[in-house]
């Protein structure tokens, strides 16, 4: 079972941009799951307006990368995808629809993300990008 996701890689000083969902106790890269045929910049574009009430320019985004793991609490033979990606945006940073809280995290908050994002932290941290 693959569960195939975009998300928003934003750093700043350091540090990467998370979310958590209302209801949850666990902080995500911000992004979501593709409806019907979108386009990964669709989605990501649709989802980070829908979460964080900012628009991502598209003709900006860069994948940065593709990551693959497990987790806790999906079934054994779950994947998710997770294809990542840089973009610059218009607007003010704020937690809407599903999004309860965001939070700037530095690679010392890893163990506070999902197994899928970890990886991304590995990454950024080797590349300097996080703190």
């Amino acid at each position: 079972m693959l569960i195939d996701t975009v998300a928003w890689v934003r750093t700043e000083g350091g540090r990467i941009l998370c979310a958590r969902p209302r209801g949850k106790g666990v902080f995500y890269i911000p992004g979501g799951k593709r409806e019907g045929a979108e386009s990964d910049l669709e989605t990501l574009v649709r989802e980070i307006e829908e979460e964080l009430t900012v628009r991502l320019d598209p003709a900006t985004a860069v994948h940065v990368g593709t990551y693959e793991a497990g987790g806790p609490g999906l079934p054994a033979d779950a994947v998710v995808r997770m294809a990542c990606y840089t973009a610059e945006y218009r607007g003010e940073l704020a937690p809407s629809s599903e999004i309860e809280d965001m939070a700037w995290f530095s690679y010392a908050d890893r163990d506070r993300v999902p197994p899928v994002d970890q990886l991304l932290f590995d990454d950024l941290k080797s590349a300097g990008e996080l703190a």
